[in-house]
């Protein structure tokens, strides 16, 4: 069962028809249920409706027509960060976006590359669990995604270095229902470069290709401040990155 979503009701109202418009359920052209409507179906205000409508038409994924009401434009097909993912396994259990699947499961324990070591405080070539998938959605490659997991892991939860899909929800469930060590803090960076040969390889792309692709790394601390993971997600051509946030004041 998922968890109790908390957000306030226009952004339950906009996330709602964000998911729909992003999965392809609502092409562009079509017309969103009238302010009345939508305000009758969840019992919410006018205002609050307005709201959400104007959050979506901030993301340009929806626009008002004078006389006839709300037209969906379609979307620029969107990467979700590591951490982003985490968030939603927290809530559903599972890390795919609406409309994504994953493909490709691979896993083992690998020497560390040099970047990976460093980050991980860890020598280069010492041993390391590697996760890495594919995911996908009706445009095609969403991102490939690595997880770098401390290989004292693969002991107490042997699962982590198989090549399939972890049942249960994503590694860091496993390791804080297994070990009792939850992520408290995560940092998040992202970069945007050049598609490597190897980048295109993993993104399924010609050799050749030359692509601006964006990197998303999230490193995921427990209490100690000891890492639990590495996230590097390599977001494929095109994908377009959107966060909504509130904001304080």
């Amino acid at each position: 069962m998922s968890r109790a979503d908390n957000r306030p009701p226009y952004a339950r109202i906009a996330g709602h028809y964000r998911d729909l418009i992003e999965s392809g359920a609502l092409v562009a052209g079509t017309l969103l249920p009238s302010i009345k409507n939508l305000s009758e179906e969840w019992s919410v205000s006018a205002a609050t409706v307005e709201k959400a409508l104007r959050v979506l038409k901030e993301e340009r994924l929806v626009a008002g027509i004078h006389g006839i009401g709300t037209e969906v434009l379609g979307t620029q097909v969107s990467l979700s960060s590591g951490a982003e993912r985490h968030d939603r396994s927290s809530r559903t259990q599972s890390s795919w976006g609406v409309g994504e699947k994953s493909s490709g499961h691979t896993a083992g324990v690998v020497p560390a590359p040099v970047d990976v070591a460093e980050v991980m405080g860890i020598a280069p070539g010492a041993d390391v669990i590697r996760r890495s998938r594919v995911y996908r959605d009706a445009h095609g490659i969403v991102s490939h995604s690595t997880s770098w997991i401390p290989v004292r892991f693969a002991v107490e939860i042997p699962d982590l270095a198989r090549s399939e899909r972890l049942k249960g929800g994503i590694s860091l469930d496993l390791i804080a229902r297994v070990t009792g060590r939850h992520a408290v803090r995560r940092v998040d960076e992202e970069t945007a470069r050049i598609a490597t040969t190897h980048d295109l390889e993993l993104l399924e792309l010609e050799a050749g290709t030359v692509a601006a692709i964006l990197v998303l790394t999230a490193r995921f601390l427990d209490s100690n401040g000891e890492l639990l993971e590495y996230g590097v997600d390599l977001g494929a051509p095109g994908r377009t990155r959107r966060t909504t946030s509130e904001v304080l004041r």
